[in-house]
């Protein structure tokens, strides 16, 4: 479970302590394949191991394990500002969540999202598709990104992050705004199976912080659906009597009797 719930931060002040050798070495795997994309000889085991088309149409199946920890982007100094946003949220949410948990959730949400933007390319893919690329919003650590923020602004929703540093924002907004940023790239790309990969990343790391994994979160969350929904139809059912009306006592007006465990 995520634990910690700081009040006020800004960029560069999240987390306290040790950094994480697990974060290190995501990092290190991301940078590196990052630069790895750039030279010929390693261009192509780069691209055997990003999430492409070939899942569904060759069976590369260790692609939906494999992708977010594919760095992807251009050659600029961009990749550093990237990093730094997995570093300050990475770096809370493993102390929030500890090893196990942590790669849980990674591996949880990449996976699902993967499962989830394959079947939107299938499905795209027999109706013409949008004639952009497939998946290319979700690759590398825009992925870890979109996992990351999401599970920071599912646990520390008071907290208040300064976004490009300037504006005052609270973290539980941070979701609503991931969902917008991938929507404008999807505007730019038409990479729709990325966008519901995105959107898929979000709303699971969402429950896994707010319902926790495995059956007792999956029966919780479950429950939680169910009072939802009955309570929708109760108010639906009010509104279409016109409200609930009070009925008087018995024909005598006598008082209701009170039991011994009424004070």
């Amino acid at each position: 479970m995520y634990t910690r719930q700081p009040q006020r931060m800004s960029f560069g002040g999240f987390g306290s302590g040790p950094v994480p050798r697990d974060l290190i070495i995501l990092l290190a795997v991301v940078f590196a394949t990052f630069s790895m994309q750039f030279f010929e000889t390693t261009y192509r085991v780069i691209e055997f191991l990003r999430l492409t088309p070939e899942v569904w149409r060759r069976g590369f199946l260790w692609q939906v394990v494999t992708y977010p920890f594919i760095g992807i982007g251009a050659p600029s100094a961009w990749i550093i500002l990237e990093l730094l946003i997995l570093f300050w949220f990475g770096r809370d949410v493993y102390q929030g969540m500890r090893r196990r948990s942590f790669w849980r959730l990674v591996l949880t949400a990449s996976v699902i999202a993967a499962l989830v933007a394959i079947l939107v390319d299938v499905l795209a893919s027999l109706g013409g598709g949008l004639g952009g690329p497939s998946f290319y919003l979700m690759q590398g650590q825009w992925m870890l990104a979109a996992i990351f923020v999401a599970a920071f602004a599912t646990a520390n929703q008071q907290a208040t992050i300064l976004l490009f540093f300037i504006l005052p924002i609270q973290a539980r907004w941070f979701l609503a705004l991931e969902i917008l940023f991938a929507f404008i790239g999807f505007l730019r790309t038409h990479d729709l199976a990325g966008f519901i990969g995105i959107c898929t990343a979000v709303g699971v790391t969402y429950s896994y912080i707010t319902y926790g994994a495995g059956r007792r979160g999956m029966r919780e969350m479950w429950l939680r659906l169910q009072k939802r929904w009955i309570s929708s139809k109760l108010e639906r059912a009010k509104r279409k009597r016109g409200g609930m009306r009070v009925i008087p006592g018995g024909d005598r007006g006598d008082k209701p009797r009170r039991g011994p465990w009424v004070h």
